[in-house]
């Protein structure tokens, strides 16, 4: 059985102009200690997604339809009080802004020693030492010093390891990222990846990694779900994705990032026209519009996932076989 399985998630949001459906039939799998990326330009449905695995999204939004089910167990059945002894006890998640999850009049050391106190019980003095270790664990120097700090006296880089530290405390069994290197210049991001990863195994952390970068997921993903105007439309090992993409968006993101082994590229390859409006998605693939391989077929029948290739690749493409295979190379080297 899969740590947490998402079964045709719906997301909407009512607006004026009618519903927003910014998760769309979202089905996946993460299994125990593996990190899985979810990737796609914003507005495509990936944080609301995470925000629905935690029951955190915010009016007008609502969960209409789907399952989540963390080891068997559907959360969308639970009650407030009961998911929130599912938040940080067993699913924890870090944002992208640490300044705006950490409370600025408390302690580093203060917050995460509640948390622990707050989903383990115990003493305090036992919830602060734990909170020095989880400092000590998140690399972040002196830290029975820092966790004295307030969050507004650390670095960004170092808000951001408390963070984790805040999450991993109580001992969850599933991280969610969004976006979690956003903020952070870019040696800092590969640092606090690198230390997500290496934590996720050390603790035996399931991780969920939300993120538009292709070159995050290519190196610190397992697996990788592509997703595009609210639906998942490609699913592959890392490996498979990026040597052999089988959708036209997931081909026109990797065609449009900066390549260190083509320097004589003088222009990047974006992907003509805008994300459709989640209120009027077309009749067919809602990428149909922006598609160069697009069909007749296309624009009136939304393409199911279906198998390309070995490994669980999957594809929501009625010309998948027919994709250009130049790409061959993984953005993994830029």
């Amino acid at each position: 059985m899969a740590l947490l399985s998402v079964e045709g998630l719906r997301t909407h949001f009512a607006t004026s102009a009618g519903a927003v459906r910014a998760v769309d039939g979202v089905s996946f799998a993460i299994e125990r200690g593996e990190v899985l990326g979810l990737v796609g330009e914003s507005g495509c449905g990936k944080s609301v997604t995470s925000l629905s695995i935690m029951r955190l999204v915010p009016p007008p939004g609502r969960i209409v339809a789907g399952r989540i089910r963390l080891e068997g167990d559907n959360l969308l059945d639970k009650d407030a009080e009961a998911m929130r002894r599912v938040r940080g006890a067993r699913i924890a998640m870090v944002f992208q802004e640490p300044m705006t999850s950490l409370n600025p009049v408390f302690t580093i050391g203060d917050q995460i020693a509640a948390a622990v106190l707050a989903h383990e019980g115990g003493r305090r003095r036992a919830a602060w030492d734990r909170a020095v270790e989880m400092l000590d664990h998140v690399q972040v120097p002196s830290p029975g010093e820092r966790a004295r700090d307030y969050p507004h006296q650390l670095s960004g880089g170092l808000r951001q390891r408390a963070m984790i530290a805040l999450a991993l405390a109580p001992g969850p069994q599933l991280l969610i990222a969004d976006e979690p290197t956003t903020a952070l210049d870019v040696t800092i991001q590969a640092q606090i990846l690198e230390l997500m990863k290496d934590l996720s195994r050390r603790f035996g952390v399931a991780m969920l990694i939300i993120t538009h970068n292709l070159g995050v997921v290519a190196r610190y993903a397992d697996r990788v779900n592509v997703m595009y105007a609210g639906r998942i439309i490609e699913r592959s090992t890392a490996r498979e994705l990026y040597g052999n993409p089988r959708h036209p968006y997931t081909l026109g993101l990797l065609r449009s990032v900066p390549r260190l082994d083509e320097p004589r590229r003088a222009r990047l390859d974006p992907i003509q026209g805008q994300p459709p409006d989640l209120t009027r998605l077309p009749r067919g693939c809602a990428f149909a519009p922006r598609c160069a391989f697009c069909v007749e077929r296309c624009l009136v029948e939304i393409p199911p996932l279906r198998p390309v290739a070995e490994g669980g690749h999957v594809s929501a493409c009625w010309e998948a076989a027919n994709l250009d295979r130049t790409l061959t190379r993984s953005v993994a080297a830029t």
